[in-house]
């Protein structure tokens, strides 16, 4: 389980829980520059993947089920794409193919440092992680959000480094991997909360279409923080995608 800009592994608490109960080995990573993971350089895609597939080998298992949440869905979809050998399920939620990218490929710059400035705005007005945690939590999540899940949300953004912190939104604006959806060769689930600002449904939608082994379900009444707001529906969401049986080859992408 790979977190977000904003997450850890703690963001994935209800999902440890539920999954290892379920019978699975379950994983949660804190992506390098978070928790107790050491940075890696250059912090770009590339080097993000190239830390998770060093992490999947590392755990010697040949039935890997990826899952990403929005910035650990890029870094999914990019290990996924690199090494389709290691990934036999793929779980993208509330995430993108391409960071500001326009149908053909273009960047809409002004959106993406408009979404930038606006997550920064706190850091850059001298008042911290925790103060910005608790501006940013609550404009993104739904009107179902348990107010567990919230709090462990604001819990994990309060404690991520300033510096990973604008390290990560920078590498963001980097992804672009809308080209190479069509050969994600894997069974893929798509899942998107009702009320996600940040990864609306319609693109989540549109995404899945690009897919070949593609769908996509939807959280209702969560926002983008859809795995602590609505954890019960999201397992099950999950879950129930995990026991159906894979059948079909794998190829690469480089």
């Amino acid at each position: 389980m790979l977190h977000g800009v904003g997450g850890g592994h703690l963001s994935f608490s209800p999902q440890l829980e539920a999954f290892a109960s379920a019978g699975y080995r379950a994983v949660a990573w804190d992506m390098p520059g978070y928790g107790y993971s050491a940075p890696v350089e250059p912090f770009t895609f590339m080097g993000l993947a190239k830390r998770c597939i060093e992490l999947i080998e590392a755990l010697q298992c040949d039935d890997v089920s990826l899952l990403g949440h929005s910035m650990g869905g890029m870094v999914a979809q990019e290990v996924a794409l690199r090494r389709p050998d290691l990934v036999k399920r793929l779980v993208l939620c509330g995430t993108s193919a391409g960071f500001a990218r326009r149908s053909d490929g273009t960047v809409a710059t002004d959106w993406a440092q408009r979404f930038v400035s606006d997550r920064t705005a706190a850091l850059d007005a001298g008042q911290g992680m925790a103060k910005l945690a608790e501006q940013l939590v609550p404009a993104m999540v739904g009107p179902q959000a348990e107010a567990e899940g919230v709090r462990v949300a604001v819990h994990c953004l309060s404690e991520v480094p300033e510096s990973t912190y604008r390290r990560a939104l920078e590498c963001i604006t980097t992804f672009d991997r809308q080209a190479a959806l069509s050969h994600l060769s894997m069974p893929v689930l798509l899942v998107g909360g009702s009320h996600d600002r940040v990864a609306p449904p319609a693109a989540m939608r549109q995404m899945a279409k690009a897919v070949p082994r593609g769908r996509y379900e939807e959280i209702d009444g969560a926002g983008h923080l859809m795995h602590l707001e609505t954890p019960e529906a999201f397992n099950a969401c999950v879950l129930s995608f995990l026991r159906e049986p894979v059948h079909g080859a794998h190829t690469g992408l480089q």
